[in-house]
């Protein structure tokens, strides 16, 4: 039993490795660019119906976690769909392995949220460079096994985060756009990316 116990200890061991080292394709370029839509599209409702965000932090901020988790719901969806049609006996490894690549700039970008919310209300002006800036850090850890282009993603990211807690402060705070400008880009860039990379390997 104690033999046969190590011998699926080493199976499960280099399954895993074989996940770190495979590239993963279960990010579909459709469901990506639909998350760059639906970014422009909550910029667009929140200019027109919250303009005054500023004064109505709740909806501001419930209206953009809403449009975060449901794109999260969208692209872990296809995700899952398209890693057991292509990744086929390694999916749940390569699932698995993707999704802790992300999963601490996630944690940690919620964590920060929280804290803000809680015990500095005044600077949640920040949080769209914030998001941009973990969500970078998030495209470089999972590089290894995504399309080299997709640094390109990243830096992206980085740069607007930045950009986004340099002159996101004053008149600019709480502005649609510093969300929805650079998630819909950086959206549209993403699966643009991942759609000719993946035309590169069929071909």
């Amino acid at each position: 039993m104690d033999d046969l116990n190590r011998a699926l200890d080493d199976i499960r061991t280099m399954r895993s490795q074989l996940a770190r080292g495979a590239a993963f394709r279960g990010y579909g370029p459709a469901t990506v660019a639909a998350t760059g839509v639906l970014a422009v599209m909550v910029a667009y409702v929140q200019a027109r119906f919250l303009p005054m965000a500023a004064w109505n932090l709740p909806a501001w901020l419930g209206l953009w976690v809403g449009a975060a988790v449901v794109s999260v719901g969208l692209i872990g969806f296809e995700m899952v769909r398209r890693a057991r049609v292509v990744h086929g006996g390694l999916a749940d490894e390569m699932i698995q392995t993707a999704a802790l690549q992300l999963l601490p700039a996630a944690g940690a970008g919620v964590l920060l949220t929280m804290v803000l919310w809680q015990s500095a209300p005044q600077d949640l002006w920040m949080l769209p460079g914030i998001w941009q800036i973990f969500l970078s850090l998030g495209v470089f850890a999972a590089c290894g096994t995504l399309p080299a282009s997709m640094k390109a993603v990243a830096f992206w990211y980085l740069a607007t985060g930045l950009a986004c807690l340099t002159f996101g402060g004053g008149a600019h705070e709480f502005s649609p756009w510093l969300m929805g400008g650079p998630f819909g880009i950086g959206d549209m860039l993403a699966a643009a990316l991942i759609f000719w990379a993946g035309r590169d390997e069929n071909g």
